[in-house]
């Protein structure tokens, strides 16, 4: 099976592009807007009812018992997804990664946000490095870009969805003032495995409140 020669420098340029277009712009716009607030009671004239007579509970707005909506919730819900396999250890983190190709074979599409969150784990169970920026140092650490790119190469979505979750990225990176690419923040001098991690999380539950 082919894999892949982008780099994390190529993968931090094909997600600038993809930010800055305006289709993704129309995404990002809004993003963490709320449903509107529940309308004002009316009356059967449709007319608003006085305070006074608003309902003293939620639960009086049901028509049928709070049990029975759960019950009836659980039993809608689809059957909980197969156990995921666990990344590689140590010895799979210093490993080339075209040798994990196999892991891609009859793997589901994912969502950016749970690439983001493989990518997390990347980080986590096999390290962070910020210096020299590359996908991996000797002992087997990644920079973010890298990460999302290993979690590419095991399995974990295809290339479009590596590139959605870095223009999330860079949409998190702009909320938090920062105008450059992923990569010069992920070297910055004052740059901590801490913070990597914490901008992977404000960027998957950016993904998620948005759907993706």
């Amino acid at each position: 099976m082919p894999t892949t020669t982008l780099t994390p420098d190529q993968l931090d340029r094909q997600a600038a592009r993809l930010h800055d277009t305006g289709a993704w712009q129309q995404i990002v716009a809004g993003w963490d807007i709320t449903i509107p607030e529940p309308a004002r009671p009316v009356s059967p004239d449709r007319a608003p009812l006085p305070p006074d007579r608003y309902p003293a509970d939620w639960r009086d707005l049901l028509s049928v018992p709070v049990d029975q909506l759960i019950a009836d919730s659980i039993r809608a819900l689809s059957p909980a997804p197969p156990r995921e396999r666990p990344l590689p250890g140590r010895l799979g983190a210093i490993l080339p990664d075209r040798l994990h190709a196999w892991r891609r074979i009859g793997q589901p599409e994912l969502r950016p946000s749970t690439h983001l969150a493989y990518a997390r784990q990347i980080l986590t169970e096999w390290g962070w490095q910020n210096t020299p920026y590359r996908l991996r140092n000797a002992r087997g650490a990644r920079c973010i870009c890298g990460a999302l790119l290993t979690a590419h190469r095991l399995g974990y979505g295809s290339l479009d969805t590596v590139d959605r979750a870095g223009a999330w990225l860079i949409a998190e990176l702009r909320s938090q003032g920062w105008t450059d690419l992923i990569g010069p923040w992920n070297r910055h001098p004052s740059r901590t495995a801490s913070d990597a991690l914490a901008l992977l999380d404000a960027t998957i539950r950016r993904a998620s409140f948005a759907g993706h």
